[in-house]
């Protein structure tokens, strides 16, 4: 049912977008960016780019129509916000869930949210840009932290560089080998994870602990993290397999 709702909405930016202007969806996750894909080798919709803010962000908007038909460049339809303690001194620890709290508090769709960072204890956000006046008056706290929620250009470097590639050896590209290998677990323990339906691949759950991993693909454990596997490196003498990581 979902994905029938996504495929008529998607169709509808897109054929939207065939009068001349731009047209732009919500943020959408992995697995509703991975459906966009499928659509449009089907031919459902025309062409799209993909837009968060900056590269290697999780959550981003799908902008249909294309310069070349367009004759000029497509807008940014999002802006970031930073949300700054105060008085940093006396500001509590505040995490990405603590941010998300305090911004589905205010009654606000999930899906007019692009990625939320945290780097030295203030939050970057990339949200649609229409409800940046709303969240800069309405925002005013997170857990107990006094906060000020500003209109930035970007957010330092730092907070939204990529992580450095990691090596690790595995024994296959299997999901369970991966997960295993990045978060220092056995098997049978990255085995139950994904039995359990706790592990997903760009975004969508997958409790096939078989399933091969993908270049490019990013893996979500509940309660651990995520990576983006990157590919393989080569073998090794032992019959085993370098590979590539991103972990988050």
């Amino acid at each position: 049912m979902e994905q029938d709702i996504l495929k008529h909405r998607m169709s509808d930016l897109s054929r939207e977008a065939e009068n001349g202007y731009y047209t732009y969806s919500h943020f959408l996750t992995l697995a509703e960016q991975g459906d966009l894909d499928a659509l449009r080798r089907e031919g459902a919709v025309g062409s799209y780019q993909l837009e968060g803010g900056f590269e290697g962000a999780e959550r981003r908007l799908a902008v249909f129509g294309n310069p070349e038909a367009m004759g000029y460049p497509a807008g940014r339809e999002g802006v970031f916000l930073k949300i700054a303690p105060v008085d940093m001194k006396f500001a509590d620890s505040l995490t990405h869930r603590d941010l998300l709290g305090s911004l589905m508090a205010l009654g606000i769709k999930r899906e007019c949210l692009g990625d939320i960072l945290v780097h030295e204890n203030i939050g970057y956000l990339y949200a649609l840009s229409r409800i940046a006046p709303y969240l800069t008056e309405a925002l005013t706290k997170v857990k107990r932290t006094p906060v000020s929620v500003t209109v930035i250009d970007m957010p330092p470097t730092a907070a939204v560089a990529l992580p450095e590639i990691t090596s690790l050896t595995v024994a296959s590209e299997r999901l369970d080998s991966l997960v295993a290998a990045v978060y220092r677990l056995s098997r049978s323990e990255a085995l139950s994870l994904c039995e359990k339906g706790l592990v997903a691949i760009d975004g969508r759950v997958t409790e096939k602990a078989s399933s091969t991993v993908g270049e490019g693909k990013t893996v979500s454990v509940r309660g651990y993290g995520r990576f983006r596997y990157e590919g393989v490196l080569g073998d090794t003498r032992k019959g085993k397999i370098r590979v590539s990581l991103r972990i988050f």
